[in-house]
């Protein structure tokens, strides 16, 4: 997307969020949402409370106050894939599913993510980038109309890194999710996302289209000046 459609449907949104843990307030007035095919980026300091945002919209988290609506299929990519060891890789993108083709739509998203004769693997055979695609299998053969990504890439290595964030956003321009990323990664949301949103303090302070065509190259001129302007406003000079 290199520009919002507004006619296509909101699947998530927050209005006038507040959360709260004691007296400590994390959100304060929050407002958010994210339509049918848009890939969003949470970018903020440490504590800003962009995952418990992503916990709120994914309906992670009843805690806050506020009008929350989120995905009627919210599926979730977790920083550690979270594989039952005991669970050959087949079986641990099929858990839970129901119905005769669970273990053949499961075989299908395994080949999309480039597993393709590694389902009777079993998780400590896989490396750690290999990992991560199950899990991102898993979460997609649920047909998910909301993805969320939270800090997926940051235990890989910096080439399986890049070859992760390309594979994910080929499956997200094919499943149509919409998608709330967080990261502390300003290039690699830069590089991804359609939109960009800041938070500081609790409230939005940047709520952005990047706009830049894709494929996009990490040193395009636009998405420098982004990338500087980006890490400005999070208080980091450009070097």
């Amino acid at each position: 997307m290199t520009g919002t459609d507004l006619t296509t449907p909101v699947v998530a949104a927050a209005h006038g969020v507040r959360r709260a843990f004691g007296d400590h307030v994390v959100l304060d007035g929050v407002d958010l949402e994210i339509r049918r095919g848009e890939f969003v980026t949470l970018l903020g300091r440490s504590g800003s409370g962009k995952s418990t945002l992503l916990r709120i919209v994914g309906g992670l988290d009843q805690g806050a106050e506020g009008d929350v609506r989120t995905g009627t299929a919210p599926a979730v990519v977790f920083q550690d894939p979270r594989l039952l060891p005991w669970r050959r890789v087949l079986d641990n993108v099929a858990l839970g599913l129901r119905g005769p083709d669970a273990r053949a739509r499961s075989t299908e998203v395994l080949d999309e993510v480039g597993l393709a004769g590694r389902e009777r693997a079993w998780p400590r055979q896989l490396s750690g980038g290999q990992r991560q695609r199950v899990a991102l299998a898993r979460a997609l053969v649920r047909e998910p109309d909301l993805l969320l990504l939270d800090e997926p890439f940051s235990a890989l290595d910096a080439l399986t890194r890049i070859s992760a964030q390309q594979l994910v956003r080929r499956l997200v321009d094919v499943h149509r999710p919409a998608v709330l990323m967080v990261t502390h990664d300003v290039e690699e949301a830069l590089l991804l996302v359609d939109r960009v949103v800041l938070v500081d303090d609790g409230r939005i302070a940047l709520d952005e289209e990047v706009g830049v065509r894709r494929p996009r190259r990490r040193d395009d001129p636009d998405l420098v000046r982004w990338r500087t302007r980006l890490l400005g406003l999070l208080g980091v000079a450009d070097a």
